[in-house]
């Protein structure tokens, strides 16, 4: 018997490249900005750690739904209580 997901599983997001350029390009105009303000002012040992904070961000912007997430936060429609996601611990 195997499990399966309450919501099967749409395809794969394509992984943003782990390349300044790459990551840049996913972003918005105005983290783009922030991201390459911080790349570029980033000492050599700090340049991994800026990409790959930066790399998550590009990568939700590529989750289907993420734009109508947001639209529904923004306009705080389709909200669930924080109380709502807590799961009880078993006794």
């Amino acid at each position: 018997m195997t499990a399966q997901p309450e919501h099967p599983a749409g395809p794969r997001v394509t992984a943003v490249p782990h390349t300044i350029n790459a990551i840049g390009d996913a972003l918005t105009g105005a983290e783009r900005a922030r991201f390459y303000t911080e790349v570029l002012a980033a000492e050599e040992g700090e340049v991994p750690g800026v990409m790959r904070r930066w790399w998550k961000t590009a990568m939700l912007h590529r989750a289907p739904a993420a734009v109508q997430s947001r639209a529904n936060a923004a306009a705080g429609r389709a909200l669930v209580a924080v109380d709502d996601l807590l799961v009880d611990e078993p006794r």
